[in-house]
C-alpha cells in the first residue's frame, strides 16, 4: 500500500512485535480492501491465488465486454493461474485485449470528433446563409479545430498514454450516462462481493469454488 496504509498496517499489528506472522485476513480489519490485495501480492505463495481473484473480479464486468478478445484473455488468465497456459500465451492474450481496449477508446473519440465536425458544418452553413462573413470564419475553423481533432486521434494508435486518457474519458462519460446514483450502487455492491470473496478464499487458504464462468 501507499505510505500512509502501510503504517496503518504496522500500527494495528504492533503489539505482535515487529518479526510476528499475522494472518493476512488481518490487513481487512485495519486497512482497505486495495491494501489487503497489494499485501497478498507481496507474497509468493498467494501468487495463484490472487491471479484467480484478480480474474473472478473481471469477470463480475464480464457481459459488458463486447470484445472476445478481452474475454479470451480472462479464461487465458485462470488457465495460467493454474500451469495450464504458458507466459507466453498469457502475454499473447493481455496484449490482444489491450488493442481491443485501444480500438474501443479510438471509436468513441472517432465518433465524437465525428459529431464535432457535423456541428461545424451545421454552423457553417448558417453562417453562411446569414451572410455573416465573421461567423463564416469562426464555424470553418471549428469545422477544421474538430477535423485535426478526428485525424490526431485516428493516428494515435501507438500513443499508450493518449489511448489510456481515451479510455479513461469514455468510461467516464459511460458513468454519466447511466446515472451517478446507479453506479454509486453499482459499485458500492461490486466492493462488498469482491470483499466477501476475498475473505472467503483467505479463510480457505485456497480458491473456493471453479472458474467464475462455470458458476
Amino acid at each position: 500500500p501507499c505510505k500512509p496504509g502501510w503504517r496503518k498496517v504496522l500500527r494495528a499489528h504492533e503489539i505482535l512485535g515487529r518479526d510476528t506472522e499475522f494472518p493476512l485476513l488481518s490487513v481487512l480489519d485495519s486497512n482497505s480492501l486495495e491494501d489487503t490485495i497489494w499485501c497478498m501480492r507481496c507474497l509468493p505463495e498467494y501468487e495463484a491465488l490472487w491471479r484467480k481473484y484478480g480474474v473472478w473480479c473481471a469477470a463480475q464486468v464480464e457481459h459488458l465486454m463486447t470484445d472476445d478478445r478481452s474475454k479470451n484473455a480472462l479464461r487465458v488468465a485462470w488457465r495460467h493461474s493454474e500451469g495450464l497456459a504458458t507466459d507466453e500465451e498469457l502475454s499473447t492474450a493481455w496484449a490482444a485485449a489491450e488493442a481491443a481496449a485501444l480500438d474501443a477508446a479510438e471509436a468513441a473519440a472517432l465518433a465524437v470528433a465525428r459529431d464535432a465536425r457535423d456541428a461545424a458544418d451545421a454552423a457553417a452553413l448558417a453562417a453562411r446563409d446569414a451572410a455573416d462573413a465573421v461567423a463564416l470564419a469562426v464555424a470553418l475553423a471549428a469545422r477544421d479545430a474538430a477535423d485535426a481533432a478526428a485525424l490526431a486521434v485516428r493516428d494515435a494508435g501507438a500513443d499508450e498514454e493518449l489511448s489510456t486518457a481515451l479510455a479513461e474519458l469514455a468510461a467516464e462519460a459511460a458513468a454519466l450516462a447511466a446515472g451517478a446514483d446507479e453506479e454509486l450502487s453499482i459499485a458500492l455492491a461490486a466492493e462488498d462481493a469482491q470483499q466477501k470473496k476475498l475473505v472467503e478464499i483467505l479463510t480457505a487458504g485456497q480458491w473456493v469454488g471453479g472458474a467464475p464462468w462455470e458458476q
